[in-house]
């Protein structure tokens, strides 16, 4: 999941105490038409800017871009259908009116065909924080969508998913019986995280198999620790894995290349492999210790092309040392972001593994009013040569197959062959 900083923007209706139906009516129509247009609305404008919009709705006017479209929007059908609800359902009682606007939300945002644009409730934001911040209760696996199917990123390390044997690369068919492809990747999320010690079923496809296969994974407390340090070839190589770009990595980051810094060691390998993504700035400030001040990290391009280069800023202090970083079909966004920029801007950089997920778009998180929050994709991103690489990946210079005896037998090619780069480079 690619996210820049979580940027608060406000939208402040104005309401007032025993307020008529229409009333009402009228806040929740301006919560939509907010969310619907308030990205291009306030394109430009500073992050932390507060921003009241008194939208009449007979005022409203939403141009519509789609080639050959009605260009009018009559919203009357929203509560037409409102109404429908109201009087003719049978259970119509029961109805709760908040999940009734978040849904109707949820779909709009679902309308755009992109699975990274997405609406966040009350409950969905407290459990996105929780994701983010590496403390929440589930099985511990990222998941995305691939061609349309919805994919395993990565299992992370050590967590649920991974000891029950789900790998990245595995597509989900059913999550407890119910057909995955006809879920968000949102609602697939919140149907396999749950509490602890209970269990989820996931019927998976795996590249190379004959049919499918359930999984059966008991969740747990899921505690990350997103950066890791360890040492080898007789201490010469420095290995720091990073599981996420997440709340703590910067600074975990920054303790690891510190010590890699004081052990003198001759080579580094940067370990991404099943790293799903995170922060963007997080990736950009872990990319300027590793290049010289001034290089461009990643390149963002909003729809109309117009292009922003980010550049490293300043802290290098291990561009010098032979590097390898570790990819393979779990590592996606700020994860491919920091291999991309490392490749493309030092000549002593080899990837090395299997091509990366291939995921080329920015979303940024958007706070919005009740607790809710919208999450929207505001840009693709370039490598700092220009390459697009959404649904293409990165492709390493050394490809390294790790097949199932070798993940049934606790071997791991994929290092042997980063420790062996940088071995011979040393040795020339």
């Amino acid at each position: 999941m690619e996210t820049q900083q979580p940027e608060e923007k406000t939208i402040n209706p104005s309401t007032k105490n025993g307020m008529s139906r229409k009333q009402i009516n009228a806040v929740a129509i301006v919560l939509m038409l907010a969310l619907f247009f308030w990205f291009g609305y306030e394109s430009g404008k500073q992050s932390n800017q507060s921003i009241n919009l008194p939208v009449k709705i007979g005022d409203a006017v939403i141009e519509n871009k789609a080639k050959d479209a009605d260009n009018s929007v009559d919203f009357s059908l929203f509560w037409n259908t409102w109404d429908l609800l109201k009087n003719k359902y049978v259970d119509s009682q029961q109805l709760d009116a908040h999940k009734l606007v978040y849904g109707a939300i949820k779909g709009m945002m679902q309308a755009t065909g992109d699975p990274y644009t997405t609406f966040f409730d009350p409950e969905e934001n407290k459990k996105f924080g929780e994701d983010i911040s590496g403390n929440f209760e589930g099985i511990g696996a990222e998941l995305g969508v691939k061609n349309g199917i919805l994919t395993v990123i990565a299992p992370l390390q050590g967590m649920p998913a991974e000891k029950a044997g789900l790998r990245a690369g595995d597509r989900i068919i059913k999550i407890d019986g119910k057909v995955a492809g006809e879920m968000s990747v949102d609602d697939a999320v919140n149907r396999i995280r749950g509490q602890k010690n209970t269990t989820v079923v996931l019927t998976i496809f795996r590249e190379g198999s004959k049919d499918t296969q359930d999984i059966s994974i008991v969740r747990n407390v899921i505690n990350v620790k997103s950066v890791t340090l360890t040492f080898k070839d007789n201490n010469n190589i420095a290995d720091i894995e990073m599981t996420k770009f997440g709340d703590d990595t910067e600074t975990g980051f920054s303790d690891a290349i510190a010590k890699v810094k004081a052990s003198h060691v001759k080579g580094l390998i940067i370990d991404l492999r099943n790293n799903p993504g995170g922060y963007l700035e997080a990736a950009i400030n872990i990319a300027s210790k590793l290049l010289p001040n001034g290089k461009i990290v990643v390149i963002e391009e909003a729809a109309n092309k117009q292009q922003q280069k980010m550049y490293t800023r300043g802290g290098d202090v291990a561009s010098g040392l032979e590097t390898v970083v570790l990819i393979n079909e779990g590592s996606a966004s700020a994860s491919e972001i920091l291999a991309g920029a490392l490749k493309e801007n030092r000549a002593n950089v080899t990837l090395v593994g299997k091509k990366s997920f291939g995921k080329g778009s920015v979303q940024e998180f958007i706070k919005t009013p009740q607790g809710t929050a919208a999450k929207i994709t505001v840009a693709h991103w370039l490598t700092p040569n220009g390459n697009q690489i959404n649904e293409l990946g990165i492709k390493p210079e050394v490809e390294v197959e790790l097949t199932n005896d070798d993940y049934t037998n606790n071997r791991d090619p994929q290092m042997d062959a980063a420790i062996k780069q940088i071995q011979d480079r040393i040795a020339k």
